[in-house]
């Protein structure tokens, strides 16, 4: 197991009613074992990428990947539904990951249990 992906597994599993389990080869992150909102790519069909793909809300995938196209990317399969590939190769941003994991479970989670999040500290 990676750094990254202990990283990743303990910003995801922090969330209400999140679970793991592998999806496609990838450790997979989903809201009551149903909807998956992040999964972790290791060089995925040999890509050369170390990477998160997130749920994301309507323009954020434009907007980040227009800012900074080293670091963020449109994924295969899911990026036409708005998701966001984040690369963690490319150094560590981890303030920043958290917020798109964060903002993946937001995206992705029911109303009632978007209630359910407490408010961020710090």
């Amino acid at each position: 197991m990676t750094p990254a992906l202990e990283r990743v597994r303990a910003l995801c599993l922090a969330l209400p009613e999140t679970t793991e389990r592998p999806s496609h080869g990838a450790p997979t992150f989903f809201i009551r074992d149903k909807k998956t909102f992040v999964s972790f790519l290791d060089h995925h069909h040999d890509d050369g990428r170390l990477a998160l793909w997130c749920a994301a809300p309507p323009g954020l995938q434009a907007d980040l990947v227009r800012s900074d196209p080293e670091r963020f990317f449109v994924p295969p399969y899911v990026g036409h539904r708005g998701w966001i590939g984040v690369r963690l190769d490319r150094g560590e941003h981890w303030d920043t990951v958290a917020n798109l994991i964060r903002e993946a479970w937001l995206t992705v989670a029911p109303k009632t249990l978007r209630a359910k999040l407490p408010p961020r500290t710090g």
